[in-house]
């Protein structure tokens, strides 16, 4: 059976009017009382190979829109949230810009709150996205995940 999950790529970087529309598009949903939002920002770190100017995201897509969809139904069932979002870019994302934005919200701040961390824990484990370092001095680099 063929299905379809929702996208959750961007291509390039989140941007700031992308986010805020996001949160915007929430004022009407008076049942909630707290939103955590975790965004994941390009830094500028210094490697053997020169000073990290840039990440270029690649995806197992399909794969990653169904582990997606099952992680968020597990969050779902596991607090009591009304809403959850996740965007990861796909592409270039220079350093200094977003390029992934997890938003829960809650009738209470502390189920939204732990359910954001569990999930941008669980993307960064279980997903199957790649960033490949693009540095200053020299060749790119496969970028590791950290804890």
């Amino acid at each position: 059976m063929n299905r379809t999950y929702k996208n959750i790529f961007v291509s390039g970087p989140i941007t700031p009017t992308f986010i805020a529309e996001s949160i915007q598009k929430h004022q009407t949903k008076t049942g909630i009382g707290g939103h955590s939002i975790f965004l994941g920002q390009i830094r500028a770190d210094q490697k053997p190979e020169g000073v990290v100017e840039a990440i270029e995201y690649t995806a197992y897509e399909s794969m990653v829109l169904e582990q997606a969809h099952r992680i968020r139904e597990e969050i779902f069932l596991k607090y009591p949230l009304h809403c959850m979002h996740i965007h990861h870019s796909l592409g270039l994302v220079p350093v200094g810009e977003i390029c992934l934005f997890v938003f829960t919200s809650s009738t209470h701040r502390h189920d939204a709150i732990k359910a954001c961390e569990e999930l941008v824990e669980r993307i960064k484990k279980e997903l199957p996205i790649w960033g490949r370092e693009i540095c200053s001095g020299g060749p790119s680099r496969w970028k590791e995940n950290q804890p």
